[in-house]
């Protein structure tokens, strides 16, 4: 069971939320504040944060920024619809996907099963192969990840799109395919997760001699990790 830290100022929806997501199997808590969000991130008692960007105080994404200073555990925002800002801010941070306010709870439950379907970690899985690509060492059983044998710091989103364009090095990926491996759902119309998930990537792996990107644009398929 899925444990659930939902940080809202909004006590009428945070306890309506709560209630949904006992409904559907997880445990969830309710705190309305960043100051109280951050510290219960830290205490490894939950599983997934979910932070409204705008609360007083501090915000979602001073709440992001403090979390992601000392974990990586996953986090999805929950932005105002349509502001693009805030969004693309909370994924540079390292958010690991976002949902807009208004929301269903229904799509919030899709979303958060998706990031936990990609961050789980049981005793039961089996040991993978090392995937190697050039400079690049990943080790998918265990979410680690070498570049030119120094150890990565990668959200959980970042590591599930390193690992697709990884194991197509040399070959075109399409956008399609990295946010239902990456995001774990379908690719949306005017959606730039992808984008600013990769955009961090590049920034981690540096360049080339020539200055050019390791993971290369291909325009209006998807995106390519260069093959040495």
């Amino acid at each position: 069971m899925a444990k659930v830290l939902l940080v809202d100022d909004d006590a009428d929806l945070g306890a309506m939320l709560k209630e949904y997501l006992e409904h559907e199997g997880f445990e969830a808590d309710v705190v309305h504040d960043g100051e109280s969000g951050v510290r219960l991130s830290l205490t490894d008692g939950y599983d997934i944060a979910v932070l409204d960007v705008m609360m007083p105080g501090i915000n979602g994404i001073e709440a992001l920024r403090r979390i992601r200073a000392r974990s990586r555990m996953p986090v999805l925002m929950l932005t105002a619809r349509g502001d693009d800002v805030d969004r693309v801010l909370g994924l540079e941070l390292g958010a690991d996907d976002y949902v807009p306010k208004p929301c269903t709870p229904r799509e919030l439950v899709a979303r958060l099963r998706a990031i936990l379907r990609r961050t789980a970690q049981t005793a039961s899985i089996v040991e993978q192969s090392t995937v190697l690509a050039g400079r690049l060492r990943l080790w998918p059983d265990k979410r680690q990840a070498e570049w030119d044998g120094r150890p990565m710091d990668l959200t959980s989103t970042e590591f599930n799109l390193l690992e697709a364009l990884a194991r197509q090095v040399g070959n075109v990926v399409s956008k399609t395919m990295l946010s239902e491996q990456g995001l774990g759902r379908p690719l949306s119309r005017y959606d730039r997760s992808i984008d600013v998930h990769v955009s961090n990537l590049r920034q981690k792996l540096g360049s080339l001699p020539d200055g050019r990107s390791w993971i290369q644009t291909v325009r209006g398929i998807g995106y390519q990790l260069i093959r040495e």
